[in-house]
């Protein structure tokens, strides 16, 4: 007849025990009461048909033939853990889906992704870029886990939305264009060439409007596909243009780019997030990730 495997979780209970010379230190361990230790290691004694310890008052200590087990168990113990990492550490990484907008992604997102890679090392966060509304998203190829929106117009009803960042636009330009082309006040805007997206191409005559800005014709008008690109063109000097305070964040703090009007802020629309119904559960981690960058940016 094969001879029957002694119980794992006892030899676990026993080898913890062993290790501590304490029942107690063994059971906080291993997360289980101080009995539940001493059945475990009861159990095992009567499988092997001898005696581990020695039990005095307050006091264990192992006998010839459980300093002879210990000393076999406990290599192999460690051998299983080591070959269970080293399977976990081959498998698939567990991955989410972040559907946002380009500007955004290239932005916001991605400069702050090795914060949260850092945070949470066995997520893979997979950034989908869109320009399209999350209802319109949602199982096709634009599909997401959790998405963000500015506004909460175009998100459908089986998602619930939660609010994100606050946001602001105001002027931006290049150190060296504004060494030649002061912009002190509003009528030297006269003197600047005005980018804009398609996507916000209104940005500049509501902003004028708000401010009260003399209506002069610009140095020029230049018009980029997406608003990263009006930011790229702004730190390389091609004019100014109305950033999102969300956006440029990095860029006004290393220098890349200057506020010359830093009180003169439109309010936008703020920014959402929704997690997809039937969504991985990784996405709460995200989800999480995204309330601790809302409370740093208040």
């Amino acid at each position: 007849m094969p001879s029957r495997e002694p119980p794992l979780n006892a030899v676990r209970a026993f080898a913890a025990a062993a290790r501590h010379l304490s029942f107690t230190r063994a059971a906080l361990e291993l997360h289980v009461t101080h009995s539940a230790v001493s059945r475990q290691i009861k159990s095992l004694e009567e499988f092997l048909g001898v005696a581990l310890f020695e039990r005095r008052v307050r006091q264990v200590s192992l006998t010839a033939e459980g300093q002879q087990f210990f000393a076999e168990v406990e290599p192999a113990l460690s051998q299983i853990n080591a070959a269970a990492q080293a399977l976990q550490a081959q498998g698939p990484a567990r991955a989410v889906r972040i559907n946002v907008r380009p500007s955004f992604a290239v932005r916001w997102l991605i400069p702050r992704l090795p914060s949260f890679v850092e945070r949470f090392p066995d997520i893979e966060p997979q950034v989908v870029t869109s320009t399209v509304m999350p209802e319109q998203a949602i199982g096709g190829f634009d599909s997401f886990d959790i998405a963000v929106r500015r506004g909460l117009d175009g998100w459908p009803p089986s998602i619930k939305v939660r609010p994100f960042l606050k946001d602001e636009v105001l002027v931006v330009g290049a150190p060296a264009l504004f060494r030649t082309h002061p912009l002190a006040d509003l009528r030297a805007l006269a003197s600047h060439v005005l980018l804009s997206a398609r996507t916000r191409k209104d940005d500049w005559d509501a902003w004028k409007k708000q401010f009260g800005a003399p209506r002069t014709r610009p140095a020029g008008r230049l018009q980029f596909d997406h608003l990263h690109f009006v930011l790229q063109a702004a730190v390389d000097g091609l004019g100014i243009a109305l950033a999102p305070t969300s956006l440029v964040a990095h860029d006004l703090a290393s220098g890349r780019l200057q506020s010359p009007l830093p009180t003169l802020r439109m309010t936008l629309d703020r920014y959402y997030y929704g997690l997809a119904p039937g969504a991985a559960p990784e996405a709460a981690y995200v989800a999480e990730w995204f309330e601790q960058m809302r409370a740093e940016s208040v």
